[in-house]
Order: structure tokens, then C-alpha cells, then sequence
């Protein structure tokens, strides 16, 4: 094959990334879009590109340094990738190559001033647009100095900002190539950025133009304030016309220069109503074009408007599919699981396989639709009355939406199709510690008789007795003795923070009166591992061994040191009992601690350095006299109320009834990942098993298939290689998208807020969940594995699921981005007394790790300390 250096964009389309790069592929694309103007010009192809990096010798050594660069060492990435751009900047341009260029060059008019713009193979792709990462340059004319500003746009792949990019997103240097764009100038009245989507509520039905005068490089470098035009329905339903002190134009020397715009003109709409309109008829038709929404860069000159760049939208979450056409309200899952991070296809189909309710997916989230609670007044009033009480910010979202005339449908002939969870008339659920003890006891049973059962099952006869089996995991977590037990604890907790605050003036009161309670498997799992310290720390020789690194044998490596028994004794029997456990633990994808036991050190470790022996049993035992001690508290002031012994005997019967069922909350999850767990070690013997027929590549493939795509893998011996390198590569894109609370078919991600004044200036709101007040340093912490913790500390992170329990024992208090009353860093958070406040949005990066704050879990909000 004969390379080929330069392709008119006539000659591109949008499946030549790979040849002409992203920029390039989609301006060739776009020139084959009837009515739409594109600039004329070529591409020089990443075969160019490929040459020069090949005929340059010290590039490969360079590039292998790059390649052992870490994100946070800027000062290596600086200098490395300065000496990148040097040699490409000065490596000659052989003479083939540059005829074909400069050839090129005559067939747009020889001197004709022209754009000179990086087009990059990880650029304007669904996933990561690399926006501005790259070079472009304006006002080039003359083949001598194109040339100069291609080698420039190559080395522009290298900007420190640009590897900087890549190593973030997971991107390998090596992988990608530089094509450059040349393009006829164009002179515009005015210029600007076309969204064909809301960018910041990601609605689709709303179009947004900025726009200045003069070429827009003012605008997207942020040296404007531009028109904002909100169209819709081929209205336009907002706008703002900006104070534009300067322009861009092109400079007669060449490049650039800015000119003041004068007084009288700054406030002048650069574009007329009518031009608004147009512009977004033809972004519409560019949408349509490429199927997704686009961020449009265009420019205006002799009336007609020119299109010099169209990429996708990034930033915009997914819309989950619907058949019917008509408006839809998704509420995240995520939200109320916290774990918020995309899941991947084995794991989605898993959990969608266990809830009783279908779930939209989108973004590697789940949602449930509610539009027909919503439009039901009878489901509407239970659904907000539960949502409302446990997540502040979904109910007011949702109240947004059912504020809109027309947007829901009409209510529903056949009843609301769902009913609020209750417990029952009072009384219907003994107060009876028996009760949990035995849905406690059958589930462990339930479980072990699936351990044992699937031991030698393979093939067909696997997926068949996991389908079966997972009849019994549903039987168990919806055991109609189940619920009345959780909602009663859920109940009796309401009734106590309410009549209390009436009768006492007492606010959150259940948040001390339920520490320490019995059957707690989450909490007890952070307390256990204080145990799990106390038998490492009297052996130095094991505490130095942890400290200097491990690998995941390490378990058996600690035999070969003095007191290595005793610690790998307790490290396995926490596993044992906790071991199903992990991160994110509803994505049975997710690695699990007996998986990688690694990930514990930290903790431990922590635990060995922050605690005295027997902290274990001490911080129990002191909750539970805190519990009792509030008890007596509460009771004695009561019964000096007028009718004082019947609040304080009612009260009474509240809290034996909270203290007996709270603890089992945490159970029904803590048996379903156990289950999950055995599946996945069967599964995965399974995956080993396909990898060694060379039907898999390897076996963490199996998570980028569902569960009926991978059972038909495993009947036929087939697999589509390019549907998991597809579905790879879609959750990678997930991974950076932030799901929202309240989603509607729109697009539109519908933001709450907390409706509450009297708050000090500057306090971050949020949802009380623990009370009592605290002030500590701040630690925000995305990745439990990088926890380092001191006690007094407050953790700052974006949510904690169940694994983060350890985390707790050397913590003062909380603070999370998601969360609500019920979901387990509340419940844990509660069982430990530390003041917790969740929902606070944005909270990682309001607060600064190492910050001073005041957390005040009784009232639900946070303060930076000076």
C-alpha cells in the first residue's frame, strides 16, 4: 500500500479517524451534508505523522520514558514532553512529503491565507472530545510557512496539557496519531459555538448559541463576553446580549490581532434573530446527520454561515430508550445504593435481574421510571412522601417536574402501579428479637446450600441453576417477614426524631438511641476489623512485613515471618465472613476483598497504628451505654409531661422496637452480595475455562456481556469480540459522566435544592443523618484504597457503600455528595455516633483535603473553618 500524505476532505468521512483524525474525519463528513458549508482544504494524514515519528530516533525512547510518567509528576511531564515537541518541531520534512503538501497548498490559491488546525486520533470522539488539547493555527499563508505550522500541529500532540489529558483518560501515547487540517481562512462578521443540546441540563429540545464578532477564537479562549441565544421549538426563548469589548481578526502580516470594538457597537447583537433560528435549523440537520448532539463551531461572512468544526457532545448523560414516544421520569438507583460509578453489562443485567421492579438503563446506570406514579395523585402522594424523606433533592427535583403543565400524562385508569412499603397497623410486627434472628438464620442457611450446591456445575447447566437459584435470592430479600421488619425499624426511627422534637424539643434523638444495636453485619464488619489489628500488632516483624508493600499472595507470604500464623489467621477469618464484600459491591463485576486482599492492608495498618487493643469491644460497649443512657434520658423527661407515663411508655415500646429491628436493615444486602459472590467465583471458573478454549481473550471479558449473551457464549463456543471491545470502550466513556438524581426523556438532568433559610453565609447544605457537631481536619478521599486517616479526621468523599464501613472506626464525622436517611453511611454512620451529613453537592470539591470544618449532623449542614 502506497502511503498517502494528503486527502482532500472531500475525499474523508467520518469512519477515517484513524487516517485524517477526529477533527479531520468529521469536517470531511460534514462537507457531505447537503446545505452545509465547510471551508475548503486537506488533511495530511496520520501517515504523514507516522513517518516523521519513525525517521525521528530519539522519539521512540522518549515515548518510552512518557510511558512510566504518573498524572501527578508534572514536572516530568513538562519536561518530557518539551523534548518531544523539540525533536518533532525540528525534524525535517522529507521532499515527497512536503511536494504533496505544498501541491496541495497551490490547488487552495498558493498564497491564500489559511487555518492550520491538529487533528489528533483521541480527539472529537463520542467519549473524550480533547477539546483545545491540540494546536490550531490562523492567518497562514505560503507553503514555507504551512509547512513550518504542520510540524507545529505535530508537536502539539505532546503540549503538556494534552499528555496531561491522556494520562487521565486512560489513553496510551503510542496509540495516537496526528493528522493536520488545512482550510481555506475565512474573514467573518462574527463567529461563535452552536450546542444543539442544553450543555448544562443536557436537554435536548434546547438549542444554545454564543456568539461575537470577529473570528471566535475570542470567545472560545473566554476573552468575551458573547450573545447567548436559548432556542426552542424554532423559538428563541432567552437571550442575553454581552458587553463585547474586542475582536479577533486576521493580522495583514499573518497570524492574529485583537482590535477594541468601539463603544457604540459592544452592545450590538452580532447575529439577527433570524440568523439565530437559521443557525440552529442547520445544527439540527448536522445533529441529525451524526446522531448525537454536537458542540458546532461556525462563523458568519457575506451573510452565509460556515461550519468549522462539529464534535459530539461529551458531556451529556445518556437518555434511557423508550418505545412509546412519550415524556418520561427516570430516578437514579445509583443514588439510593450509593454507588453512583457506571456498572458494566454483567453487572447491570444482574442486578436487573434481582429487582422486582424493571429498570431503564442508560450510561451504565440503572433508573426506574416513575411517570406513572407521578401522574397518579394517590402514587404521586406516597412515592414524594418517601423519596422526599430519605433524598431531599430527588423530591424537590421530581416537585419541579410535576409542576410543569403537560408534562405528565393523564393519571392512570388502572391505580397508581405502586404502592409505598409499610409496615403494617402498629403491633403487626412483634417487637421480638426472635423474628430477625431466624430471617438472619434461614438466609445463612439459604446460602451455604447454594455454595455447596453449584460446586462441579459448568456450562448450560451453570446458567441454569443460577436462574433457579436466584428464585431463592428474590424469595429471601422480599420475604414478606422481611419488609414489616425494616420498615418498622424505619418507622419507629421517624416516630421518635418527630414526637420527640414535639414533646422534648429533642431533635434526631433515634440517632443515639439506635447505637450499638444487635445484628448490624455492616458495622460489626468495621468493629471486627479492629480485632484483626489487635492480633497483628504484638508481632513488629508482621506490622513491617504490611508496611512495605504487597501483592495479593501475601496472605501466604506472611507464614515465612515471625507471628505470621496468628496474623494470616485473623486476616482470612475476616474474610471468611466479610470477604464477598467490596467496593461498589452491586456491580458483581467489582473486585471483591478475598479477590484482592491487598486492598485491606491500608486498613489495618491504620488500625494497628490509631487504636489500643480492645477498641472493639470498648466502642460498642460505650455506644450501647450512650444508647441507654439517652433511653433513661428521654424517659424521665417525659413522664414529667402533663400524660407523661403514656408518651413515655409509648416511647419505650418505640425503642425496643428500633433497637431490636434497626440492625437487620443492613442484612438483606449484606445476603445478596454473599450470593452474588458465589456466582461470580463460579462464573469466573467458567470464564477461565473459555479462555482456555481461545473463545475469550480473557476472562475479564465476561463482564462486558450480559448474562443471557454470556450463557449463548458458553452454549455455543462463540463470542462477538468486537461487541465487548465496543462495550469496553462505552465504559470508559460512563466512567466520567456524573448520573443525575432526576433524569427525564428530554435529556434533561433536573437539579434539587434545599429549601431552608437561617443558615450561616457559606455553609454547604445538606441532609442530616447523624447528629451531633464536630469540627476536624477534612480528608476527601475518592479511592478507599488511598485512605490515609488520622483520629479526629472528617471524610469528605463522593459516597460510601457498605465497604467504606471500615473506614469509620477513625473518623470524627462525615460528609458525602450522595446519600440519603436510609442508605448504609447513614445507618453506620448512626450505629457509631458520628455527626454525618450527606447530600451535600459538589462537597469534594468545595472543601479542600486537609481544610478545617465543622460538620453539624443535627441540623444538615457544613462549614469551612478559616
Amino acid at each position: 500500500m502506497i502511503d498517502r500524505f494528503v486527502l482532500d476532505l472531500g475525499e474523508v468521512d467520518r469512519t477515517q479517524i484513524a487516517l485524517a483524525g477526529g477533527k479531520g474525519a468529521h469536517l470531511g463528513e460534514l462537507s457531505r451534508i447537503g446545505g452545509v458549508r465547510v471551508p475548503r482544504g486537506f488533511c495530511v494524514t496520520t501517515d504523514a505523522f507516522r513517518r516523521i515519528m519513525a525517521e525521528s530516533p530519539s522519539i521512540n525512547h522518549q515515548l518510552e520514558r512518557l510511558s512510566h510518567i504518573t498524572v501527578d509528576d508534572r514536572d516530568a511531564i513538562r519536561t518530557l514532553s518539551g523534548e518531544i515537541r523539540a525533536t518533532l518541531e525540528s525534524a525535517p520534512i522529507p521532499g515527497d512529503m512536503a511536494a504533496a503538501i505544498t501541491g496541495a497548498v497551490a490547488r487552495l490559491g498558493g498564497q491564500a491565507a489559511c487555518a492550520v488546525r491538529s487533528s489528533a486520533t483521541a480527539e472529537d470522539l463520542p467519549g473524550a472530545s480533547f477539546a483545545g488539547q491540540q494546536d490550531t493555527y490562523l492567518n497562514i499563508s505560503g507553503s514555507d510557512a504551512i509547512l513550518r505550522h504542520i510540524s507545529r500541529c505535530w508537536a502539539s500532540l505532546f503540549a503538556e496539557r494534552a499528555v496531561t489529558y491522556r494520562l487521565r483518560s486512560g489513553f496510551d501515547h503510542r496509540r495516537v496519531h496526528m493528522a493536520v487540517v488545512v482550510q481555506r481562512m475565512i474573514e467573518p462578521h462574527a463567529a461563535g459555538i452552536l450546542f444543539t443540546a442544553d450543555p448544562v441540563t443536557g436537554h435536548r429540545k434546547f438549542a444554545s448559541v454564543e456568539a461575537s464578532f470577529g473570528l471566535g477564537e475570542a470567545l472560545v479562549s473566554g476573552r468575551v463576553n458573547a450573545d447567548v441565544y436559548k432556542v426552542r421549538d424554532g423559538g428563541i426563548v432567552a437571550r442575553t446580549i454581552g458587553d463585547k469589548r474586542l475582536a479577533i481578526h486576521a493580522a495583514p502580516e499573518g497570524g492574529t490581532r485583537e482590535h477594541e470594538i468601539d463603544p457604540g457597537r459592544r452592545s450590538e447583537p452580532a447575529l439577527a434573530d433570524a440568523q439565530v433560528l437559521q443557525l440552529v435549523q442547520l445544527g439540527r440537520r448536522i445533529e441529525a446527520h451524526f446522531g448525537a448532539p454536537q458542540d458546532i463551531e461556525w462563523c458568519l461572512a457575506d451573510d452565509e454561515f460556515h461550519i468549522v468544526q462539529s464534535r459530539p457532545i461529551t458531556t451529556l448523560f445518556p437518555i434511557p430508550a423508550a418505545d412509546d414516544g412519550g415524556n418520561h421520569v427516570y430516578v437514579s438507583v445509583g443514588h439510593q445504593q450509593m454507588m453512583t460509578d457506571a456498572m458494566k453489562p454483567l453487572g447491570l443485567s444482574f442486578w436487573q435481574m434481582t429487582t422486582p421492579r424493571p429498570m431503564a438503563e442508560a450510561g451504565g446506570r440503572l433508573f426506574v421510571d416513575v411517570t406513572r406514579i407521578l401522574a397518579s395523585p394517590a402514587g404521586r402522594a406516597d412515592l414524594m412522601g418517601m423519596l422526599g424523606k430519605s433524598d431531599p433533592l430527588i423530591g424537590d427535583a421530581l416537585q419541579t417536574v410535576i409542576g410543569r403543565d403537560g408534562f405528565l400524562p393523564p393519571p392512570p385508569e388502572d391505580g397508581p402501579g405502586w404502592v409505598a412499603p409499610s409496615a403494617g397497623e402498629p403491633g403487626l410486627v412483634e417487637t421480638d428479637p426472635a423474628i430477625v434472628e431466624a430471617l438472619i438464620a434461614e438466609s445463612q442457611a439459604s446460602i451455604a446450600a447454594a455454595r455447596r450446591d453449584i460446586r462441579g456445575k459448568s456450562g448450560p447447566a451453570l446458567f441454569d441453576f443460577i436462574l433457579a437459584d436466584m428464585r431463592e435470592l428474590k424469595r429471601l430479600l422480599f420475604d414478606l417477614r422481611s419488609r414489616p421488619v425494616i420498615m418498622g425499624a424505619m418507622e419507629a426511627a421517624w416516630w421518635l426524631n418527630e414526637r420527640l422534637e414535639v414533646w422534648l424539643g429533642e431533635k434526631n434523638a433515634a440517632d443515639t438511641l439506635t447505637q450499638s444495636v444487635a445484628h448490624n453485619v455492616t458495622s460489626e464488619m468495621g468493629l471486627a476489623l479492629l480485632d484483626v489489628a489487635d492480633a497483628i500488632r504484638p508481632h513488629p516483624d508482621v506490622v513491617s512485613f504490611l508496611q512495605h508493600g504487597t501483592d495479593e499472595d501475601f496472605l501466604d507470604e506472611l507464614l515465612s515471618v515471625t507471628g505470621g500464623r496468628e496474623a494470616r489467621d485473623a486476616i482470612a477469618g475476616w474474610l471468611d465472613r466479610y470477604g464477598m464484600r467490596g467496593a461498589g459491591e452491586i456491580d458483581i463485576t467489582r473486585p471483591r476483598w478475598s479477590e484482592r486482599p491487598g486492598m485491606l492492608v491500608p486498613l489495618i495498618l491504620g488500625n494497628v497504628r490509631n487504636f489500643e487493643p480492645g477498641e472493639a469491644a470498648r466502642r460498642f460497649e460505650q455506644g450501647r451505654r450512650d444508647a441507654a443512657a439517652k433511653e433513661q434520658d428521654v424517659l424521665a423527661r417525659l413522664r414529667a409531661l402533663p400524660g407523661g407515663e403514656e408518651k413515655a411508655e409509648e416511647t419505650r415500646r418505640m425503642i425496643d422496637r428500633v433497637r431490636a429491628f434497626a440492625g437487620y436493615r443492613e442484612y438483606p444486602k449484606y445476603g445478596m452480595v454473599s450470593r452474588y459472590f458465589v456466582y461470580k467465583q463460579a462464573l469466573m471458573e467458567e470464564a477461565a475455562r473459555l479462555v482456555h478454549a481461545r473463545v475469550l481473550r480473557e476472562t475479564e471479558d465476561i463482564f462486558y456481556l450480559r448474562f443471557d449473551e454470556l450463557h449463548d457464549a458458553v452454549r455455543t463456543n462463540r463470542v462477538d469480540h468486537d461487541l465487548i471491545r465496543q462495550r469496553r470502550d462505552a465504559f470508559r466513556t460512563y466512567q466520567a459522566l456524573t448520573p443525575p438524581r432526576v433524569l427525564t426523556s428530554e435529556g434533561e438532568a433536573v437539579a434539587g435544592a434545599y429549601r431552608r433559610d437561617g443558615l450561616p453565609t457559606g455553609a454547604l447544605v445538606g441532609l442530616a443523618v447523624s447528629a451531633g457537631t464536630v469540627e476536624g481536619r477534612a480528608r476527601v478521599i475518592l479511592d478507599m484504597a488511598k485512605a490515609d486517616l488520622e483520629p479526629g479526621d472528617i471524610l469528605v468523599t463522593a459516597f460510601t457503600d457498605p465497604s467504606w464501613t471500615p473506614l469509620f472506626v477513625s473518623i470524627a464525622g462525615l460528609v458525602t455528595e450522595v446519600g440519603g436517611l436510609m442508605t448504609h453511611g447513614a445507618v453506620i454512620a448512626r450505629e457509631y455516633g458520628l455527626p454525618a451529613v450527606v447530600g451535600v453537592q459538589h462537597a469534594t470539591r468545595l472543601i479542600r483535603d486537609g481544610q478545617r470544618i465543622r460538620v453539624h449532623g443535627t441540623d444538615g449542614y457544613v462549614e469551612v473553618l478559616p
